[in-house]
């Protein structure tokens, strides 16, 4: 597991567009299909990652939580496939569905959008407002698999009610987020 921090695309960045493959309707999704009227959480994460599976259940939590407030969410895979095959598109239908996610799950093949979006590690997250302006990115909060940190989701919560309150998280309180680098294609 090599651990990576994330890369922090630069705050009021417009949010680059997708058309992906969700995973579980087999449609394909774009920005505007998951975008909610008060904000949107683009999350890059995967099926095998120690870090996301520390923080999935708070993740899905949070998402159940927020999207009641007009908060919209979206988990995008990018990894290589080929290398780590328990991160493709069958294996994510099957984890979403068991875990009961409440947002899409995206294949990003070409690996294109986690580009675009400057994603390093799994997970990372990235805020937009309601105008997909990149609000916050970063981290979760100062849990990981080994810290011994308690699992909050305090950061994300923090902008995310930020968001809906129409203030701004100060981009020195924005920390990145820690977890395995995106495996690449050779």
């Amino acid at each position: 597991m090599a651990s990576t921090y994330s890369t922090m695309l630069p705050l009021g960045t417009n949010a680059p567009g997708f058309k992906l493959l969700d995973t579980v309707s087999d449609e394909h999704l774009s920005i505007s299909d998951v975008k909610a009227e008060k904000g949107t959480v683009v999350m890059f994460i995967c099926n095998h990652c120690p870090y996301v599976i520390h923080v999935l259940d708070e993740v899905l939590a949070i998402a159940s939580e927020y999207q009641l407030k007009g908060v919209g969410f979206v988990a995008i895979s990018s990894n290589d496939v080929v290398n780590y095959p328990e991160d493709g598109p069958e294996q994510m239908k099957i984890m979403a569905r068991e875990k009961a996610f409440p947002f899409p799950y995206l294949y990003d093949e070409t690996q294109e959008v986690a580009k675009a979006y400057q994603a390093a590690c799994t997970p990372d997250f990235y805020v937009f407002d309601d105008d997909l302006k990149c609000v916050y990115r970063g981290r979760l909060d100062a849990s990981t698999p080994r810290n011994g940190q308690p699992l909050t989701g305090k950061d994300l919560r923090n902008a995310l009610d930020a968001v809906l309150l129409g203030t701004t998280v100060k981009e020195e309180e924005q920390m990145p987020s820690l977890g395995c680098n995106i495996k690449w294609k050779s």
